[in-house]
């Protein structure tokens, strides 16, 4: 059986105006949530306007549908690891990747560096920030900027548009990067790390200041849902066999400590980070992408995690909702 042949989770979003009505409903009522405050790691997220909120849809169809600020650029951080896995994932092989990089939740927080000493090689996973720097180290490429060309590429691709760095928020982050860099030190000394230190944190700072929107958001994590092929490009970006272990991470550690929860109440695989951007993936159906700089104190956006609770159960996206024949 070739991969056109097997059965896969298939489905679609509701009509156009129902997704709409949905949208603006939940975007409405979200609005009004003022609950957790900026991410305090970096000065220009603590300075980023709370009020700014943007919900984006984006069917495998091709359908989209934004609502709010939905255009407002914002730094990628963590949001952008999944990717990153997938690009390496392509490189090394889903089960080396595996093999090398961990899958289980730490249970503890995402920039913690207790979890890299405790584990047999300092195996994470690729969600949290240390497993995500030891994916950074596995990037194809001679050098560091060979490596940064292949993924800045790889993110576009999945946006379905060219995407950059905020150089400005960059030189502040690396200038204040010293959980990260004690992480790095940690890696490398567990020997988790697949090439030069420096380099691995380099590559994991540069990708957590890409600038995105929650439409590209919605774009990225839709990708995922298609099987790998961006659904408003119409272009392969990985393999559809490729999808199912980076959802698989996801849905096991991408809201930090509070995965369980989320996938308790969402039901879907999805990702958070620090400067307020979440994705959510519904496999066949759609992606959704929001952005909201108020944090709960596991790093997620507040207002980002309800509207995706709140999304996934009205417009019936989850993985674990079934009705009787």
């Amino acid at each position: 059986m070739n991969e056109s042949d097997t059965f896969v989770s298939t489905g679609r979003l509701a009509p156009a105006p129902e997704v709409r009505r949905i949208l603006a409903a939940v975007h409405a009522e979200m609005s009004q949530v003022s609950d957790g405050e900026n991410s305090q790691i970096y000065p220009a997220l603590a300075a980023a306007d709370p009020e700014r909120f943007g919900l984006s849809v984006v069917g495998t169809d091709g359908q989209v549908f934004d609502f709010g600020d939905a255009g407002d650029q914002f730094a990628l951080m963590s949001v952008a690891k999944p990717f990153t896995f997938a690009l390496v994932c392509a490189h090394l092989g889903a089960g080396r990747a595996h093999a090398e990089l961990g899958a289980n939740a730490t249970g503890q927080a995402f920039n913690a560096v207790g979890p890299v000493l405790a584990a047999p090689g300092g195996r994470t996973n690729p969600m949290v920030n240390a497993g995500a720097i030891a994916t950074c180290s596995r990037l194809p490429g001679s050098d560091v900027e060979e490596q940064w060309s292949h993924l800045l590429a790889g993110l576009s691709a999945f946006a379905g548009r060219d995407l950059a760095i905020d150089d400005e928020l960059y030189a502040g982050v690396s200038a204040t990067n010293f959980r990260n860099r004690e992480i790095t030190v940690a890696l490398h000394a567990q020997g988790a790390l697949a090439g030069d230190p420096d380099a691995a944190l380099e590559l994991y700072t540069r990708q957590s200041n890409v600038l995105a929107t929650s439409h590209d958001l919605a774009v990225m994590s839709a990708t995922l849902a298609d099987g790998g092929v961006n659904p408003v490009t119409r272009t392969r970006v990985i393999a559809q066999a490729l999808c199912q272990p980076v959802l698989a991470v996801m849905a096991t550690a991408g809201m930090y400590e509070r995965s369980g929860d989320w996938l308790y109440d969402v039901g879907l695989p999805g990702k958070s980070g620090i400067g307020g951007g979440v994705l959510t993936v519904s496999p066949g159906k759609a992606g959704l992408g929001s952005f909201s700089p108020r944090l709960d104190a596991a790093g997620n956006s507040v207002r980002g995690v309800l509207a995706a609770t709140r999304l996934a159960s009205e417009l019936g996206l989850g993985l674990f909702s079934s009705r009787p024949a």
